[in-house]
């Protein structure tokens, strides 16, 4: 998936080192078997085949579904700034191993061009026919939700080995089950946007939760003193300007994953009426003048350990 992955886990009287390490192996190979049904950047996965065949009904199985549904859901409570099929501006904008050694902004006319194919209310999901169709020239990509998806999935496998207390992390997806040996929560940080990779500006507890950050750090360029990341408003196809980082807690790791980004995009005021609209939702926010905004739902559980460091 293009990023990297973390187990943790305490043992327990049903559960010794070997069989933990033995559940972490499983665990991760059905992370890769579900890389091998959701990574648009494979034409041999079951969402690459439905880009190669726009203009066709595909069919599809329940996991690939699944992430649709939850991918269409999402659009609908977000006013549409997560959309699926950004795709289409994939080669566009380069960032991470794309990103050109003097990066330049792509033409806008070519934006405007592309952004005429961006639109997820146009995707027809047959859920009960197990297949789906999109117009010709759209292309889906599901790099905004599917760490979720797979998270969860991971945390089932390790669930069903017999761990209780345990960490599951894909880049900026996690979940955390249960509580530690000594009766706390498991504490991760949140990174700090212009700090150091490693450097936190907060911790947040989790105990049966989960946490997603999108961030405008994580693949990115300046030019002319102006950041451009990898975060794009499909209503204007260029990165999104309100935020620098978003965090979301949520009970599941899907659905923190799938509201990131629409918070992201929607700024601290409508992210905050998003997160609380959503039964179990939480959200940090470092908005793009580096201020911090913390929902309700989350007082009391993340700690502030400085402000966020400034810069472009």
């Amino acid at each position: 998936m293009g990023t990297s992955l973390h187990f943790v886990a305490y043992t327990n009287p049903k559960v010794d080192e070997a069989a933990a390490e033995q559940a972490f192996r499983a665990a991760a190979a059905e992370m890769r078997r579900l890389e091998g049904v959701l990574s648009e950047w494979r034409d041999d996965t079951e969402i690459g085949r439905v880009n190669l065949h726009a203009g066709e009904w595909v069919p599809i199985g329940s996991e690939l579904k699944d992430v649709l549904e939850k991918s269409l859901w999402a659009g609908k409570i977000s006013e549409g700034t997560f959309d699926i099929t950004f795709q289409v501006m994939s080669g566009v904008w380069k960032f991470g191993t794309n990103q050109e050694q003097n990066p330049k902004l792509p033409d806008p006319k070519l934006i405007a061009r592309l952004k005429r194919s961006i639109d997820y209310r146009k995707i027809e999901l047959d859920a009960s026919g197990a297949r789906v169709r999109l117009p010709k020239g759209f292309q889906v990509g599901l790099g905004g939700i599917a760490k979720g998806y797979i998270v969860d999935r991971a945390a089932d496998v390790l669930k069903r080995a017999g761990l209780t207390a345990f960490l599951v992390q894909a880049g900026g997806d996690l979940y955390g089950a249960g509580k530690k040996p000594d009766g706390t929560r498991w504490v991760s940080g949140i990174q700090d946007p212009r700090g150091p990779s490693g450097d936190f500006f907060a911790t947040i507890e989790l105990e049966d939760h989960a946490f997603s950050t999108a961030g405008d750090y994580a693949r990115s360029f300046v030019v002319n003193g102006r950041r451009y990341h990898h975060i794009i408003d499909p209503r204007t196809g260029y990165p999104a300007t309100a935020s620098r980082s978003v965090t979301v807690w949520a009970r599941d790791a899907f659905t923190a994953d799938a509201v990131d980004d629409a918070v992201f995009i929607l700024g601290a005021e409508k992210g905050l009426s998003l997160a609380e609209s959503l039964d179990g939702v939480g959200v940090v926010i470092v908005d793009a003048d580096n201020r911090v905004h913390v929902s309700r739902r989350l007082e009391g559980r993340v700690q502030i350990l400085k402000p966020p460091t400034p810069g472009p």
